[in-house]
């Protein structure tokens, strides 16, 4: 079966970059199912690419972006003020991006534990400093799991 004919409920495996977005787009709130490692790195590589961006062009026109603003919307404290907003468009299309990337960003982890036979829940791990983040991406690199197929929802 060519990777054209892999229906949107079945993981992709090997699924190249244009394909790997375009399926994070068209299973927005997807969180049954399961998502490939190609699926689910080329999002993430993705990610980061346009945060760096993000950070140098908002460097550039002198207010960087602080670390918590991904994934968590962009806030700007002022000195010892409680002050906080976007103070730069750039700060706003970050904070927007990030908006509309959490869901989405959400499913695909979710759907990616799915692949490695675990159940999405896994996801709040990252509740507990460093060592949930250490578990979620051991996790996240595992191969597919047959098993994982247990997740699917058929029609």
């Amino acid at each position: 079966m060519s990777s054209s004919t892999i229906p949107l409920s079945q993981p992709l495996y090997d699924a190249s970059w244009h394909q790997a977005i375009a399926r994070y787009f068209l299973k927005y709130a997807t969180f049954s199912g399961r998502a490939s490692r190609s699926e689910f790195w080329w999002w993430v590589l993705t990610n980061a690419l346009v945060g760096l961006g993000l950070q140098i062009v908002s460097t550039a026109v002198g207010d960087p972006l602080t670390f918590s603003a991904w994934p968590a919307p962009y806030l700007v404290w002022n000195g010892a003020q409680s002050d906080a907003g976007v103070t730069t468009v750039i700060g706003a299309i970050a904070a927007l991006y990030s908006v509309l990337t959490l869901l989405p960003g959400l499913a695909l982890t979710w759907r990616r534990l799915h692949d490695v036979d675990r159940s999405g829940l896994w996801f709040f791990i990252l509740l507990i400093p460093l060592i949930g983040l250490i578990v979620l991406l051991v996790f996240t690199t595992g191969r597919s799991r047959p098993e994982g197929a247990r997740f699917d929802r058929y029609p």
